[in-house]
């Protein structure tokens, strides 16, 4: 059991001293979590290359609805996810193979791929290949972080989530940046593009396969169901599961922030990639130092801070018209930030409430909830933006952002001694 303290308390402790750092202990990075780091950066290249195209190839490129693109945003970002992230953690769970079930999802999505040749331009066969693809990330997500925390140290949950996650990052800051060129040589070849993708993907299935051995664990305990029943009677996993989902329900999709900024500063849609490769600059650069002030401080004043950032974010381009391209590139390294002091922070968080025996579906629990969350944010911002604007669609987010934030703090202050 470990206990977390609030910003608040946070930052007088420090007033005081030191005395609200706990000391730095060596850090030792397991070889599972760097190989899974090149994994998930291969993949993510692949992935990236597709996610940053979604945008343009969407709403400029086959001249869909904001609705039509919220509803594709929501199925790559979170429908298959919560889908099929539960019933895989139970299995990992249940098997002891979390290697061989995310090898699965990997799989699946390297496939997909190669569908995006076939569907073309018909958007009913996307939305499918695009499902299909999400499946894959549902299958293995939860297999895959419950492999980091089952090889890390208590201590270091969130040093270690970080330096996957910015290993993860460096590929999505290299995917952009390689569909970008691909266009720019080849205008208008999406084909070219989904290939290569493939070919990523295939690389990333082949780390995986080759450099994560598989976690043996010495007690192994049967699951009995796949909802991981004793984690339900616990406040704390509760209150962390409740808190990612309602953030995550309002939270605008990376991909309208993106059409936000492109619509705002002027920007042509060739260079629309190069947002994405901004964003993963900034996760990737403030990952490791987020993690490791998460390990030292407290992982929930580092968690609640990095939505303080997103709130902030919402407001700039609520009060902003016509942007200039320096305020575009700090919009994005503020989302980068963001992400830096949230993702990872909160698989820490959970890793530290879920015995070992449980840790694939407990996570999974948490991201069924998240991915429920992004599913009807997308929808929802999608349809606001379609029927009372873009201005006001960010409005109604932003406030409804600021008060997730106020619960968030309230349940996590309140289960904060509980395991």
């Amino acid at each position: 059991m470990r206990v977390d303290m609030y910003p608040l308390e946070w930052i007088e402790r420090l007033k005081l001293g030191r005395g609200g750092i706990r000391p730095s202990t060596p850090l030792k990075v397991s070889p599972v979590v760097i190989g899974l780091g090149f994994t998930s950066l291969l993949t993510d290249v692949s992935s990236e290359m597709v996610n940053s195209l979604l945008p343009v190839y969407v709403v400029l490129h086959l001249h869909l609805s904001p609705l039509q693109f919220g509803i594709v945003d929501g199925l790559y970002n979170g429908f298959a996810i919560a889908l099929f992230s539960l019933f895989a953690g139970f299995l990992a769970d249940r098997t002891s193979r979390q290697k061989e079930v995310a090898l699965c999802g990997y799989g699946v999505s390297a496939a997909c791929k190669l569908l995006l040749l076939w569907v073309g331009t018909t958007y009913g066969w996307l939305l499918l290949v695009i499902g299909l693809d999400r499946l894959g990330k549902g299958i293995r997500a939860a297999p895959r972080d419950a492999l980091i925390s089952l090889n890390t140290a208590p201590e270091h949950y969130a040093s270690a989530y970080s330096i996957h996650r910015a290993m993860d990052a460096c590929g999505s800051l290299l995917g952009p940046i390689i569909a970008f060129l691909l266009l720019a040589a080849l205008p208008g070849a999406f084909d070219a593009v989904w290939i290569t993708s493939f070919a990523f993907a295939v690389l990333g299935v082949a780390a995986l396969w080759l450099f994560v051995p598989r976690t043996t664990r010495a007690e192994p305990t049967p699951v009995p169901s796949p909802v991981p029943r004793g984690l339900l009677s616990s406040r704390r996993f509760l209150a962390i599961a409740a808190v990612g989902a309602l953030l995550a329900l309002t939270t605008i999709s990376d991909g309208f922030i993106y059409l936000m900024l492109q619509e705002k500063s002027g920007t042509a849609a060739s260079y629309f990639p190069l947002f994405y490769v901004m964003t993963a600059a900034g996760y990737m650069i403030f990952s490791v130092p987020a993690g490791r002030l998460a390990d030292r401080s407290s992982r929930s004043a580092v968690f609640i801070c990095g939505y303080g950032v997103l709130v902030l974010l919402y407001a700039l381009l609520f009060f902003s018209g016509n942007i200039s391209v320096g305020t575009a590139v700090a919009c994005l390294a503020m989302l980068g930030l963001y992400y830096a002091a949230t993702e990872g922070i909160l698989m820490a968080l959970a890793s530290a409430v879920i015995p070992a025996a449980r840790r694939t579906g407990g996570i999974a629990l948490i991201a069924t909830g998240i991915g429920l969350g992004k599913l009807s944010s997308s929808v929802i911002f999608g349809a606001l933006w379609q029927g009372v604007g873009l201005k006001y669609s960010v409005l109604i987010f932003g406030a409804a952002m600021g008060i997730a934030v106020v619960i968030a703090v309230t349940l996590l202050r309140a289960t904060d001694n509980e395991s």
